[in-house]
């Protein structure tokens, strides 16, 4: 990357190669244009931003609105008019809505609920390791890392087994379409099937419900009309935990294996010493953590950072990513490092929109590492000279593999 209109160019347009490796633009944008103005597919006027100091401001700053509803334009641009009975949440709202709605849901994911989940979670990944072939070279994303967080999100919210796989295809295909008419449409189809979906649940859990959130999140809509949600919200946060709860999870679990394997030092040390598995997945989410780039905010009036001015009305991305691997707050920051200390990453962002599910994809983490090293200790790569696929989507939200062929047992 030799100029920064390259960088920029490669950033608003995610080529294949920054894809591959977005660190390289990170870091010219972070010291050239820390704050860079772009005009990105979808046409908004948007400014990225790059350091970690700015980043953490601006995650908590109230001038910076996440309320999709003040954005409307913008988002319709982006996402259609489909996401809209979707996106009616926590995620797209500033207090008081959003204070309203995260008290509703964040009981399940205090740091004792998400601890009394440990035994359910080893027996999840006990099972799915029992189902994976040991001597033949197969992709971990769908066998492993994938399944066990839906599996945890779907028991937990109450969405029937025989619906799971359902659930998941729908929210791949919204996940990963472009900005093409043929990929808008199927978002759109699938952005429908999963609202008819979440409603469906919602109305068999009314007749019959369960021990589950989703069914405590309908009891709270029906009893109380002040401070409940409205069937909009309860359809809508439906979706979000399932959305959110899988992909960060099961992206963070394939990136934490493919460099714990291209890096056996770092593995060795986590195995010569297993309380190393806390740091090295606060280190993970740091090196290369799966989310990118948070979802995107927009000024409510005109607003500075790092000297430069970010009009009222623009769309603001915070590039996560960059953040982590700033030299100004993390000393050798491209090294990949198990016993770093003082590791402050904004992997599950920060202010009041910090990861409400944190405690969990820790929790799932720590057990699919922690039991795979242990039954698998000479799991490789299935093909290390060909070096990782990453996925190549239009809009950096995550960062993950697009497949982890491995082997669990290699004879010899």
């Amino acid at each position: 990357m030799t100029t920064t209109e390259e960088a920029v160019a490669a950033a608003e347009r995610c080529t294949p190669e920054y894809r591959r490796d977005p660190h390289a633009v990170y870091a010219r944008l972070r010291e050239e244009a820390p704050v860079c103005p772009m005009r990105p597919p979808h046409g908004n006027e948007t400014y990225l931003i790059t350091r970690y100091e700015d980043a953490r401001a601006a995650l908590s700053d109230p001038r910076l609105s996440k309320d999709m509803y003040g954005a409307m334009d913008a988002y319709r641009r982006i996402f259609g008019d489909s996401s809209l009975a979707l996106d009616d949440n926590m995620l797209n709202a500033d207090p008081p809505k959003h204070t309203r709605l995260r008290r509703l849901v964040n009981s399940a994911f205090t740091p004792r609920r998400v601890e009394s989940l440990r035994p359910r979670v080893e027996g999840i990944v006990e099972q799915l390791l029992d189902s994976c072939p040991a001597r033949e070279p197969f992709d971990l994303l769908p066998a492993y890392a994938f399944p066990l967080p839906i599996v945890v999100i779907c028991e937990l919210l109450g969405v029937p087994p025989r619906e799971r796989s359902r659930m998941q295809r729908l929210s791949t295909t919204v996940a990963q379409t472009g900005f093409d008419p043929e990929s808008k449409r199927a978002q759109q189809k699938a952005e429908e099937d999963l609202h008819a979906f979440f409603t469906e649940i919602v109305a068999a859990k009314r007749t019959r419900p369960g021990d589950d959130l989703l069914s405590a999140l309908i009891e709270v809509r029906d009893t109380d009309g002040d401070g409940g949600l409205t069937e909009t919200e309860l359809v809508s946060t439906a979706f979000l935990l399932m959305f959110a709860g899988h992909k960060t999870t099961a992206y963070l679990i394939g990136n934490a294996v493919h460099h714990l394997l291209s890096q056996p030092a770092q593995l060795r040390a986590v195995r010569d010493d297993p309380e190393l598995i806390g740091p090295a997945i606060e280190e993970l989410l740091r090196y290369d953590g799966s989310v990118e780039s948070a979802t995107f905010r927009y000024a409510t009036e005109d607003v500075e950072y790092a000297g430069t001015r970010i009009p009222k009305g623009a769309l603001v991305q915070i590039a996560l990513s960059s953040a982590n691997r700033d030299p100004l707050r993390f000393e050798n920051p491209d090294a990949f490092d198990v016993t770093r200390e003082g590791n402050a990453h904004l992997g599950f962002g920060h202010g009041s929109h910090y990861c409400l599910g944190a405690p969990l994809a820790r929790l799932e983490t720590e057990l699919a590492l922690t039991r795979l090293f242990d039954r698998f200790p000479r799991i490789a790569l299935a093909d290390p000279a060909a070096g990782p696929r990453w996925m190549e989507v239009p809009f950096p939200a995550f960062r993950g593999l697009a497949e982890l062929p491995v082997v669990l047992d290699p004879a010899g």
